[in-house]
């Protein structure tokens, strides 16, 4: 069926299909690794040191630290599930083709990354720096974000399924095919940075008081004359 007029594009997210993936252990998790077709379950580390790494056709289910640097990581068809990491340093890392699933990350520092074909599912994250970011064909579903920051990045064919934020910023943000109306939110910051999203009535009805705002438009009843 043909995509109705104004209608957002959906994100185009294809399944990671993993096979013949090899044992790994923590020992693998090192800085600028090459991970390759490898599979690891229930690490438990004090800190994780993958900056610089490279991860392709592997899975990870099950992981926790108290820490992971993950700076300059490129993720490529990989699967992350069960990750438990309160503090995530990720700044300019690269996913491709990434899925992560039920993840609980207190504050990910991810500014400037690349996200092409990522989708979350079942995630409770904390604070998430997306900053000057490049976001094309992301989905959150069933996720619950206290903070999203996506001040200055590009996002393009990004969706809410079913997910709770408290604050979401897009302040000087470009948004294409961004569809918002599965989203509960709480805050939002930046309304004048929405052109290229979808929002519902009700959302709206939520953005008038700003969207007024930035129009310099003064709302007032008519009995206060």
């Amino acid at each position: 069926m043909p995509r109705r007029e104004n209608q957002p594009s959906r994100p185009v997210i294809d399944p990671v299909v993993l096979s013949d993936l090899v044992a790994g252990s923590a020992d693998d998790l090192v800085a600028a690794a090459d991970l390759d077709g490898i599979e690891l379950t229930d690490v438990e580390l004090d800190r994780v040191e993958l900056r610089g790494a490279r991860a392709d056709a592997s899975r990870l289910d099950g992981l926790r630290a108290r820490e992971a640097d993950l700076r300059h990581l490129t993720l490529t068809e990989v699967v992350l599930s069960r990750v438990d990491v309160p503090v995530v340093q990720g700044v300019r890392t690269r996913w491709r083709d990434v899925e992560v699933r039920d993840a609980r990350i207190g504050s990910a520092e991810l500014y400037e990354s690349t996200w092409q074909s990522v989708h979350l599912v079942g995630c409770k994250l904390g604070f998430v720096n997306l900053r000057g970011a490049e976001l094309q064909d992301v989905v959150f579903t069933d996720c619950t974000i206290d903070e999203l920051d996506l001040v200055q990045a590009r996002a393009t064919r990004v969706a809410f399924e079913g997910s709770r934020l408290r604050r979401l910023d897009v302040q000087a943000s470009t948004l294409q095919h961004v569809d918002l109306r599965g989203a509960e939110l709480a805050e939002l910051v930046g309304t004048d940075a929405l052109r290229g999203s979808t929002i519902t009535p009700a959302q709206l009805g939520q953005l008038a008081p700003h969207l007024a705002a930035n129009l310099g438009i003064t709302v007032l009843d008519a009995a206060d004359r």
